[in-house]
Formats: structure tokens, sequence, C-alpha cells
């Protein structure tokens, strides 16, 4: 594919990359036109190995070599610095951008079906957390990740960065609602320990020493927690001790601390 030279940033070959710094229009838009956008060549280069198609690939001059093999057959648009960030918001340094066909999502129990330790995400809003805590399980030995319906999308451009693009390493899907997500675990054979303080929640290491053979781990929303339904779901309270009067760590911290000790 031959490069494609753009000096306006309204051409409408470049309608994908538009206003990627509007979370609430991007967090819509992609989803629902099939896309994701993948920053970086190192990025691009990990989806394409997890066999994402790509659509097209924005980048500057400079960069066209780390980028060109990547696009397959798909439009390499090239850019001048100025052009992408006023197409953008903000300033490209990493040295692409690609938009990538989004797969479609695979059901549950086909992503459970061979795992022993899930990772389950609740509606946890930050996508610097989602990528982090992806990192974890890719890291610390989890065989998927399960979100749930409000949870931030792992495919929105932050989450992929800061996972190092490990979202596309890690089976994951969505689960349905409480308490049709625990009726599918529990017919998948999964003992689902919710990480909360509760008055009768089980150290961490307790647990471990006599973890079941499949376990959900299921972990909740920045500064709420997981939700009652979450709680209720739970077949296990699960709480990492804490010292220095913290109650608590970061969502993505304590996702490692709990796989670390379940692996």
């Amino acid at each position: 594919m031959q490069p494609v030279r753009i000096a306006d940033p309204a051409d409408p070959r470049l309608s994908d990359y538009r206003d990627l710094t509007d979370v609430a229009l991007r967090r819509v838009r992609e989803p629902e036109e099939g896309l994701y956008i993948a920053e970086s060549a190192k990025v691009i280069a990990r989806a394409v190995a997890a066999g994402h198609r790509v659509r097209s690939v924005l980048v500057q001059e400079k960069w066209l070599g780390d980028v060109a093999e990547l696009a397959g057959d798909a439009p390499v648009l090239v850019v001048s610095d100025v052009v992408a960030e006023q197409l953008t918001g903000y300033a490209v340094h990493r040295g692409a951008l690609a938009a990538m066909h989004r797969p479609a999502l695979p059901a549950v129990a086909d992503v459970v079906r061979d795992a022993r330790l899930v990772l389950v995400l609740e509606d946890i809003v930050d996508h610097t957390n989602v990528g982090a805590a992806f990192r974890a399980a890719a890291g610390l030995g989890a065989d998927a990740v399960l979100v749930a319906p409000r949870c931030a999308d792992p495919l929105y451009r932050r989450s992929v960065r800061v996972s190092m693009g490990t979202v596309f390493q890690v089976p994951w899907t969505r689960l349905p609602e409480w308490p049709a997500a625990r009726d599918e675990l529990h017919a998948a054979g999964f003992h689902l320990a919710a990480l909360a303080l509760a008055d009768d929640a089980v150290p961490l290491d307790a647990f471990a020493s006599a973890r079941p053979e499949r376990v959900a781990l299921l972990m909740g929303a920045e500064g709420d927690g997981l939700s009652p339904r979450a709680i209720e779901a739970a077949d296990t309270i699960v709480t990492i001790p804490m010292a220095g009067g913290v109650d608590s760590l970061n969502v993505a911290a304590a996702s490692a601390v709990a796989l670390w000790a379940l692996r």
C-alpha cells in the first residue's frame, strides 16, 4: 500500500482519529462503529499478532518505516505533527496510531472453559486502572479477565497503552448483570472470591493456602468498591491485610497482590 499524504485535518479519511481526547464521545463511538485505536508501533504489532485487523494507520513521516509493514493492505495516512495534533487533540509522540477493527466478544463460557484463575472487574471507570489490571493479569498468571457491563472499555486507547498491549494477550469478554453473572460462573465451576472490607472477610493468605480449584476474583470500582449485588453473589469475602492505617490499595495494585497470592 502506497502511503497517502494528507495536509487537511478535516479530510474524511482521517475521521477514525478525530477528537481522541474526548472520552465521552470515543467510548460511545468506538464500540458502535466497530473500531478501537492502538497507539505506538509496539502496541499495533501486538494487536496484529493477536489476529486483529488494521483499518488504517496514521503516522508522521519520520515514523513511516516503523509501521508500514504492520498496516498490511490497510491505508497508511501520513500527516505532519501539526495536523496530527489538530486532528486528535493532543501531541502524538509515540510514532503511530492505528484504527483497528474491533473483534466480536466471545461467550463467557468459551473464555473460561479451561481457566483456573479469572479476574472479574466490576464497574471500574478509570481506563488507566483497567489497563493496569490487565497487565497484572497477564504478568501474574490469570487465565482470563471478565468485565462487568459498566466497566470501562479495555480497548479504549488509554487502557491499551497502560496495559502495554496485554489486552490482546489475555482472553476477555463482558459478563451479564448480577445475579446472571454469578449463575454463569457457578455453572462453569468457579468459586467467587470478592475482595472487600467486611467483618467476616477471610485474609488473603488464609484463602490462598486452601484455594478452591477454580477461582473468580472479584474487584470493585474505585472508591466504593464492589456493589452490594457482587458481594451477595460471592462465595467468600477476602481481604488483603493492611498496615500503617491504610485500609485498602488501588484496585490495580490490589489485583496484582491477589493474583500473585493465588498464582
